[in-house]
């Protein structure tokens, strides 16, 4: 097993050094979860794979199209900034028109995630961080992919242990949780990029 995990993360690096070859290492490409627990199965290394593979292609995509976009001022405004997010929006779902839940955070990656918090919010200190998430976070709401995060609905912290666990993202991307969701937040186009369902145990 070892050697599995040990074989995925040079596939890992290997991929993304390709995927960015004509630039200096993207220190926030993804990697697989920094405190995993125990060896790495078959099925866990096929879902860490999926998430690499499928988020290195997102965080391609939103490059190519937000460098198609005009620049910003270097003293800009608020409006200018929105408006800048809503056409980098419009982008992202023309190019992912056909995109659903689960084509990121894929079957085999949600099993992994969820053996991952299980073993976060697991104990008193688990329920705790668990409660301290679910105290600002306003339970579960209609969500799609490609969609705006909601204006209303404020960004609920993710406390450090949960970052740890889960596999780092580029940053263009972020975990966020509504309700009991984990979602993939496009930080800069301000949309829903994938999420899933049941995220903390029961």
């Amino acid at each position: 097993m070892k050697a599995l995990y040990a074989l995925l993360t040079a596939a890992i690096v290997s991929g993304s050094a390709c995927a960015h070859a004509d630039r200096s290492p993207d220190p926030t490409a993804v990697q697989p979860p920094a405190n995993t627990a125990r060896p790495m199965s078959e099925a866990d290394a096929k879902g860490l794979a999926e998430f690499n593979e499928r988020v290195t292609a997102y965080a391609a995509l939103h490059q190519k199209l937000e460098a198609s976009l005009p620049s910003k001022p270097a003293e800009t405004t608020q409006a200018v900034i929105h408006q800048h997010q809503l056409a980098l929006a419009r982008l992202m779902v023309e190019a992912r028109k056909d995109a659903k839940q689960g084509d990121i955070i894929t079957p085999a990656t949600q099993l992994v995630f969820r053996q991952v918090l299980a073993r976060v919010f697991r104990g008193e200190e688990g329920r705790e961080l668990k409660a301290s998430i679910l105290d600002e976070n306003p339970g579960n709401v209609g969500l799609k992919v490609n969609a705006s995060y909601p204006d209303e609905i404020p960004r609920s912290t993710v406390p450090p242990q949960v970052l740890s666990a889960l596999p780092k993202l580029p940053a263009d991307l972020e975990y966020r949780f509504i309700g009991d969701r984990l979602i993939l937040l496009d930080v800069h186009a301000h949309t829903i990029a994938d999420y899933m369902d049941k995220a903390f145990p029961v």
